[in-house]
C-alpha cells in the first residue's frame, strides 16, 4: 500500500510540474477562441437545422 501512495504522490508532483511549463493564453486570446467556438457552433446549428428541414420535406412528399 506505501508503494501505491508513493507512486500517487510522485505522480501528482510531476503534474505540478507539467503545469508549471505550461503555455496558458492571454484573457484576449481566450475572449476570441471562445467567440470562434460560440461562431462555429452557430453556424453548424443553423446548418443542420436547414439540412433537417429539407430532409423533412423530402419525406413529407414521399
Amino acid at each position: 500500500m506505501a508503494e501505491k501512495s508513493k507512486n500517487l504522490g510522485s505522480f501528482f508532483q510531476s503534474v505540478g510540474q507539467e503545469m508549471k511549463r505550461v503555455s496558458w493564453p492571454t484573457r484576449k486570446e481566450l475572449t476570441r477562441y471562445t467567440l470562434v467556438v460560440l461562431a462555429t457552433v452557430a453556424i453548424m446549428t443553423v446548418f443542420f437545422a436547414i439540412v433537417d428541414l429539407g430532409i423533412s420535406e423530402l419525406v413529407r412528399l414521399l
